[in-house]
């Protein structure tokens, strides 16, 4: 008896040990990545000379790159390869009306509560028992917090003149249906995309570039008859499914589907899931899919007076469509694209550090460099490629230090193809080309290189 308890004791001990192990990597994965964003460029702190604003950041030269690529990569599988799917590109400041309308000034709120020692205030639906500032456990009563920011137009300040920054896309894209549908030959069923920034004034952001108070989506509204909602509601759960997969990078068993309790949806909302990645701090949603039925252009012919209706060209009906929304945080996009490209490896004697990003999300698909920066042949020619692969590919020049390093620099980065031109280059016109992944390398004629980095690119 006295074994089998020993035991029992053992195994639970070592299932802690095994847990707390697993919760370090994670959070020391955290850490890593925030650390190289900062370090290398992708990511700075904003209005850092002057102490930073609290959970505002910038993107540098890396991060900007990476950004536009998946921003381009979702535009175009999700846009210009569809022929049910127009964009627009709306204004940051709307009527006031608009979000009157819309229910935004009366239900875009988060319960808020204030710590009585500290007078910091929270998320009331993220504490737990003590306040995560002093660690004070009387908290006071939960009110309801506006997330839209406020702003005036003009010079006085007062109700007359009160607007707001838009605290999401869809509403332009709904006030727009029927300019949409006026100027363009859409059919039901069919979508209107946007991308852009948006503002919510979070109470408790946080975790990097995971919560900010201002951010950037990615989402259509695609309207479709009542009687179809659910075929095309999973469909396009599919299609995000596969985005994830293909396009991003995502392993499939880091994600998670969260169908939300009746009582939770929003108020536009009939159905909703949320897309759930397994972050380093915890299980967080990542994209969302709703059926927001026809609330939101209903309420906008209503309070507008205008038409929203769509003619059906076929039968001459009219009628409001439906709307099946995929919204796709662009910022926890690129957070979740480094996560998951995050790798530590041994590369002979050395651990090294490498980015696995698909190629096509790469802030760089090439670099090239001469074998020694202190010959000027070898400088020359390895600028004569340089200035040729640019004209075609993102390419970086790079000549600091040995040229092991600058391998690893460009690892570090998630560079796919390094180029290294040496003294054979100067006798056959071949070069060292280096493969980011295997470390691999071969010769390639310099005449051959552009055709051989698409081939390689498109893997």
């Amino acid at each position: 008896m006295n074994i089998i308890i020993k035991n029992n004791i053992v195994n639970i001990v070592y299932l802690n040990f095994l847990s707390y192990n697993i919760f370090m990597e994670e959070t020391n994965l955290m850490e890593k990545v925030v650390s190289l964003c900062k370090r290398r460029g992708f990511v700075f702190p904003g209005s850092e000379i002057y102490g930073g604003l609290a959970n505002s950041w910038d993107y540098g030269p890396l991060g900007v790159e990476l950004k536009n690529n998946i921003k381009q990569l979702w535009w175009k599988r999700f846009v210009q390869s569809r022929d049910d799917m127009v964009g627009i590109d709306a204004a940051l400041i709307m009527n006031p009306k608009v979000w009157e309308a819309s229910g935004h000034i009366k239900e875009f709120t988060d319960p808020l509560v204030e710590c009585k020692k500290c007078h910091q205030r929270f998320r009331a639906d993220q504490i737990e028992s003590n306040c995560p500032n002093c660690g004070g456990k009387e908290f006071g009563e939960a009110r309801q917090f506006n997330l839209l920011f406020k702003t005036f137009i003009g010079p006085v300040e007062d109700s007359s003149a009160t607007a707001y920054l838009r605290g999401e896309l869809a509403q332009a894209m709904f006030v727009d249906f029927p300019a949409v549908i006026n100027t363009s030959r859409v059919k039901l069923p069919f979508g209107i995309a946007a991308q852009g920034r948006v503002f919510r004034n979070e109470i408790t952001p946080g975790n990097f570039i995971f919560r900010t108070r201002e951010f950037d989506l990615m989402e259509f509204e695609y309207f479709v008859r009542e009687t179809e909602w659910e075929k095309y509601f999973d469909y396009w759960l599919g299609e995000m499914r596969e985005w994830l997969k293909n396009d991003l990078g995502v392993d499939p068993a880091h994600i998670h589907e969260h169908d939300i309790a009746k009582n939770e949806l929003a108020h536009y909302s009939k159905r909703t899931i949320d897309i759930e990645y397994e972050f380093p701090f915890g299980k967080k949603e990542l994209y969302g899919l709703a059926y927001r039925t026809d609330f939101d252009l209903k309420n906008h012919m209503e309070k507008s007076g205008q038409d929203m209706q769509y003619l059906d060209p076929e039968t001459n009906e009219k009628f409001i469509p439906h709307v099946v929304e995929p919204t796709f945080g662009l910022d926890r996009s690129v957070l979740v694209a480094l996560l998951e490209a995050y790798r530590e490896e041994p590369a002979g004697d050395e651990q090294r550090v490498v980015l696995k990003l698909p190629f096509k999300l790469a802030p760089y698909k090439v670099a090239v460099f001469p074998l020694l920066k202190n010959k000027p042949e070898l400088v020359a020619k390895a600028r004569e490629i340089y200035d040729e692969l640019r004209k075609d590919f993102v390419a970086v020049w790079d000549d600091r230090g040995n040229i092991g390093k600058r391998y690893y620099s460009q690892d570090e980065i998630g560079t796919p193809f390094c180029v290294t031109v040496d003294f054979d280059t100067l006798e056959n016109n071949t070069v060292t080309i280096r493969d980011r992944d295997t470390m691999k390398q071969e010769r390639v004629a310099v005449g051959e290189l552009p055709d051989y980095l698409n081939k390689q690119l498109a893997r």
